[in-house]
């Protein structure tokens, strides 16, 4: 497999067995990247905004603790989109092209995924609400619609790219790669 070609080229095509390579290679390279950034912010996988003994139990403190937690988490995952938007969109777009498409949704997603990770560094996406007494992280009108956009593009762009079979013969951005057979299936 030609990695430079796959991670490194927006032309040609590829099919889905190649797309579900690169995606699962590009999602451990991310998972690990996290593993290694999140600490370095104070942040961990599994929980973001436990309170600590800084806090003594105020409620304010804590939910001012979680906000913290999560405008960090916005900005190191605009970090991460940023690190991995070109090898991401490399896969996806050379995959939309397999179906004879210029990609726009592709470009469209990775913006939406910065945009999302940049309102919440800013703090846009949660806040703290009295919910039956207690101080809760909820999140805002803009941390529940962008969020359900970025899911909604996300869910069509997995199904055209990772199961719909690319067209038969060549199109406009190159030859099949599956040779050009009509019957194959991958």
């Amino acid at each position: 497999m030609d990695w430079t070609f796959l991670f490194g080229s927006f032309e040609g095509r590829i099919s889905r067995k190649t797309f579900w390579i690169g995606t699962i290679i590009l999602a451990v390279a991310l998972i690990a990247l996290s593993f290694l950034v999140l600490p370095l912010l104070g942040l961990g996988m599994m929980n973001p905004a436990l309170p600590d003994a800084t806090t003594g139990g105020d409620a304010q403190a804590i939910g001012q603790q979680f906000l913290d937690s999560a405008s960090r988490a916005g900005w190191a995952n605009l970090v991460v989109v940023l690190i991995f938007a070109y090898p991401m969109m490399a896969v996806m777009l050379k995959r939309r092209h397999d179906r004879n498409s210029p990609g726009w949704d592709v470009y469209a997603y990775i913006g939406l995924l910065a945009l999302l990770s940049v309102l919440q560094g800013l703090g846009l996406c949660f806040t703290v609400a009295e919910v039956n007494g207690m101080l809760m992280p909820t999140p805002t009108l803009i941390g529940t619609i962008v969020p359900a956009i970025v899911g909604l593009l996300a869910l069509y762009l997995l199904v055209v790219m990772g199961f719909l079979k690319g067209d038969s013969g060549a199109n406009a951005y190159g030859p099949d790669p599956l040779g050009g057979t009509a019957s194959a299936t991958a």
